[in-house]
């Protein structure tokens, strides 16, 4: 009864919109204190949270992605890839879903790779005819790359609370990140066939190499990133601050960068690590009261006791986020339930690597669905469009998505391989 009413309790704040740290802050404070328990102890562990070197590749990868946003990095990445494919059916579809990949692969974030690549492939788009839902969809779902292609924000979190290897939990999305990149372009090639977009001139070798040499920075960038971070060399933080250096030092030198806009990277980063940060501590508070009141214990032993099948139970948590996906957004839910979550995991020995491959998938549905659905309100204000159009664009690249969860849920390898088998 007392989990039912703590849960309730939480489930209702949130209904009444009280933002997510605080509702989670409030309520673990007032656990606490019915508990009898000095309340000294709350800015401690707020500090604790804070007090993480792991955590320091969030504001870092923003910081470096904001950067290069700001520096129009993404317009040279897109005209050379569209360069390459952009003659191919759904030549500039294709373009944009390689441009997301390959800028997933630098940021880390999905607000960031649809802000980036949108601002110049919807403009390019509409010129060509294509519907004005597809390209918003589309682009809404190209930006969840980021958090599953490694560096990846909210792997790192989970790394974090889960105290699970932050690298192999990179490692294993390259798999099931690469193959939705290609499900999206095989869609995008299939949907020009039945539309009316127009086709691209085949650019000459010349123009290809000039597109290339504009982006290869980039590339580069991209390369010493993960590249630092799977030869050992460096931390997830360590290549995230050395990226954040060569982004400004690179942004400079090709005139892009100036100090107003430097100030406004750091802004726009400065706010949204501030939001997680405030999140996560909040989360942190309420996942130390709910471990008192042993109420993760409680809901372990009620989901082993009743669901003893390990196939079964993943098929009703991902029933369950899909549901809470709807009305929280990605990082939240993450917070509120993987602490929750997590001692079932380990009673059944499913693989926490795997578990967060499988979460994330969810997680990008999440981003792409109403009513709180983060990258549709990114595009909608990149493209200045009706939430309507997004939302009827995204629907088919978030069936694709769960489809992808579908697969993780039978062939556990495609996640477990590169990691497990690879390295």
């Amino acid at each position: 009864m007392e989990t039912v009413l703590i849960l309730g309790s939480l489930i209702g704040l949130l209904l009444l919109r009280v933002p997510v740290a605080f509702a989670m802050g409030a309520l673990g404070t007032v656990l606490l204190w019915l508990k009898g328990l000095p309340l000294i102890g709350i800015p401690q562990r707020l500090f604790g949270t804070m007090d993480s070197f792991e955590l320091l590749a969030v504001p870092l990868f923003l910081l470096m992605s904001n950067v290069l946003l700001k520096g129009g990095v993404g317009r040279d990445l897109f005209a050379s890839v569209q360069a390459w494919v952009g003659h191919w059916p759904g030549g500039l579809g294709v373009a944009t879903i390689m441009s997301c990949t390959l800028f997933s692969a630098i940021s880390g974030s999905s607000v960031a790779t649809a802000a980036t690549i949108g601002t110049v492939a919807i403009p390019e788009m509409k010129q060509r005819g294509y519907d004005e839902p597809f390209i918003l969809g589309q682009l809404a779902a190209g930006g969840t790359l980021g958090i599953l292609i490694p560096p990846s924000i909210p792997l790192i979190i989970y790394g974090v609370i889960t105290e699970t290897s932050i690298p192999t939990l990179f490692l294993a999305g390259i798999g099931p990140g690469l193959l939705m990149a290609s499900v999206f372009i095989v869609y995008a090639m299939i949907y020009s066939r039945m539309g009316a977009a127009a086709p691209i001139a085949k650019a000459s070798w010349s123009e290809r190499a000039t597109a290339t040499v504009y982006a290869l920075p980039t590339v580069v960038l991209a390369l010493v990133i993960i590249g630092s971070i799977y030869a050992g060399i460096a931390t997830p933080s360590e290549s995230a601050g050395v990226g954040f250096v060569i982004a400004i030092v690179m942004t400079f030198l090709m005139g892009r960068m100036n100090w107003a806009k430097l100030k406004g990277a750091v802004e726009d980063s400065l706010k949204t690590t501030a939001m997680i940060f405030i999140i996560v501590a909040g989360a942190k508070v309420f996942s130390y009261a709910i471990t008192l009141y042993l109420i993760p214990q409680a809901i372990s032993s009620y989901l082993i006791s009743n669901i003893s099948d390990p196939t079964m139970f993943i098929l009703a948590v991902g029933v369950v986020l899909l549901i809470i996906g709807f009305f929280l957004e990605s990082l939240s839910m993450m917070l509120i339930m993987v602490p929750v979550l997590f001692p079932a995991l380990q009673a059944m020995n499913i693989d926490p690597i795997w578990f967060g491959i499988f979460f994330v998938v969810l997680i990008e549905a999440a981003l792409i669905t109403p009513p709180v659905g983060l990258n549709l309100f990114v595009i909608q204000a990149v493209g200045k469009a009706r939430l309507e159009s997004v939302v009827q664009g995204a629907w088919p690249f978030a069936l694709m998505m769960l489809g992808m969860a579908a697969l993780l849920w039978f062939w556990q390898d495609l996640a477990l391989h590169i990691p497990y088998k690879l390295f």
